[in-house]
């Protein structure tokens, strides 16, 4: 308990606390390039990319038995304490689900409410579908956790590591949630869909009709994918710079300081009103 308030300030109208961690702020992360497969179908523990990134030894996840395909914690960049919403592949492929969202919303607020900044490490299929998740209201909790990102004034700085697609890649601070920063790693992948979904979809009476129907669809993956690659994104001012994995601390490090003394002027209001 007294580690999880270190974090905090003692009201909100304070910052959070500053620890020296004595990590360089500009230091190089370079064993991400081993950690993280650029395939988007193989999994990692994401948890090894926050410690990586974040100051050595001050990464606090919040909630590590609840909706495991999503981590939540505090850690601590450059000294300053941030809270990190990041996508885990090793459960459920790193997919949202009712569960991961309410998870989210509850600690986006948390931050929001005391003044601690947050980064969102993109890694996210999109929302569970099918019956059984509308059943839950899965459109309802999803708007909860899309909410606390939009409402949240504190500095946001969002990574898209490998992909971010359809409303998946909204809630984890798209471009349309206002981020300070939004960068992507190289191979990284942002749609409304996965290549594999979208070909299926779409040309799918096309590549019936082909004579070699594997090579047709592979073709139009490949297609896809040259339309959806962060380049492309970069160039439509819908990302603020593509980014090498080992340059990603020093880039949210960057990014955070720029953003310390935001201020964000909202309409007079009581409050507003969270999807319940």
């Amino acid at each position: 308990m007294r580690r999880f308030l270190s974090y905090l300030p003692s009201s909100n109208t304070e910052t959070p606390p500053h620890a020296d961690t004595g990590d360089p702020a500009d230091r190089a992360v370079d064993e991400l390039a081993k950690i993280v497969p650029a395939s988007p179908r193989a999994a990692y523990d994401v948890r090894r990319v926050v410690r990586l990134v974040a100051d050595r030894d001050s990464w606090f996840e919040v909630k590590p038995t609840w909706a495991r395909n999503l981590v939540v914690g505090f850690a601590r960049m450059a000294g300053h304490a941030v809270g990190v919403v990041a996508n885990q592949p090793m459960q459920k492929g790193g997919i949202l689900d009712s569960d991961a969202a309410d998870k989210a919303a509850r600690f986006i607020r948390t931050c929001d409410a005391f003044n601690v900044p947050l980064v969102y490490l993109v890694d996210v299929p999109g929302f569970l579908v099918g019956s059984a998740v509308e059943k839950q209201g899965i459109i309802r909790h999803g708007a909860k956790m899309l909410y606390a990102t939009s409402e949240a004034t504190v500095p946001k700085v969002t990574v898209v590591m490998r992909k971010a697609y359809g409303a998946g890649y909204f809630v984890m601070c798209g471009r349309g949630y206002h981020p300070d920063l939004l960068v992507a790693w190289p191979f990284a992948e942002i749609s409304v869909m996965g290549p594999e979904g979208a070909v299926n979809i779409i040309f799918n009476k096309q590549i019936e009709a082909a004579e070699d129907p594997a090579a047709m669809r592979a073709q139009l993956l490949q297609q896809v994918r040259d339309t959806i690659n962060p380049y492309i994104a970069a160039g439509w001012a819908m990302i603020d710079d593509v980014i090498e994995p080992a340059e990603t601390r020093r880039v949210i490090v960057r990014g955070l300081e720029q953003a310390r003394d935001k201020q964000v002027t909202r309409p007079q209001r009581k409050h507003g009103n969270i999807p319940v």
